[in-house]
């Protein structure tokens, strides 16, 4: 564990589709399970009766308010100070999937992702370290359009207008803006191996 047995707590953001998961996935898997915990925004949303509409009446879950960001920082508070979370799985009204229930346990590191931990200050104050996933907006959005394909259902059309109108206003007001005071930026429009490593090699030594 860090000082007075606090975890090394990491803020991960990055647009929408700028690798995330894959970058995480990576990482998460150059530690043993018991030294170190991901803990993401996605399971904080708010239900969808509770999203703003836009001014066509589509649910925009990319703005701030579509985050529970009160239960979010409590709970990277709790495992901060040594608690177990428990959180039920969001599906993104995914009705054919049965959520999970999900346990987080506190341990030496804690990794805490979403494309909001910079722009909420109660999570971004906990953060001992800051990483600005990049990548250009083509490649962004052909990720984003495959994903949401593949694992939310959504057309190309949804993907599209949800592309323009919601995500990259967001990005370029509540997301880009913070990469200036991000400790480390890595660029992901191709891979990002020498980055990883660079983060990896860090943990191990100060973690």
């Amino acid at each position: 564990m860090s000082t007075n047995n606090r975890p090394f707590i990491i803020g991960i953001t990055g647009g929408s589709a700028s690798g995330k998961t894959l970058f995480l996935t990576r990482l998460m898997e150059q530690f043993d399970t018991d030294d170190i915990c991901l803990l993401s925004q996605d399971n904080y949303y708010r239900p969808k009766e509770h999203q703003t509409k836009d001014e066509n009446g589509i649910e925009n879950f990319d703005l701030p308010g579509a985050i529970d960001d009160v239960a979010f920082a409590a709970d990277v508070e709790k495992l901060r100070s040594g608690e177990i979370v428990t959180r039920e799985e969001y599906t993104f009204n995914n009705s054919d999937k049965i959520p999970n229930l999900l346990h987080f346990y506190p341990k030496k590191i804690l990794v805490v992702e979403g494309i909001f931990v910079f722009h909420f200050p109660e999570v971004a104050k906990l953060l001992d370290l800051k990483i600005f996933i990049d990548a250009q907006d083509k490649i962004k959005l052909k990720r984003r359009i495959k994903r949401d394909n593949e694992e939310r259902g959504y057309d190309l059309q949804d993907v599209m207008y949800r592309w323009k109108y919601h995500v990259k206003p967001t990005y370029e007001e509540f997301i880009r803006p913070h990469k200036r005071s991000c400790d480390i930026v890595i660029p992901n429009n191709q891979h990002f191996e020498k980055g990883l490593q660079v983060i990896v090699s860090y943990l191990k030594s100060h973690a």
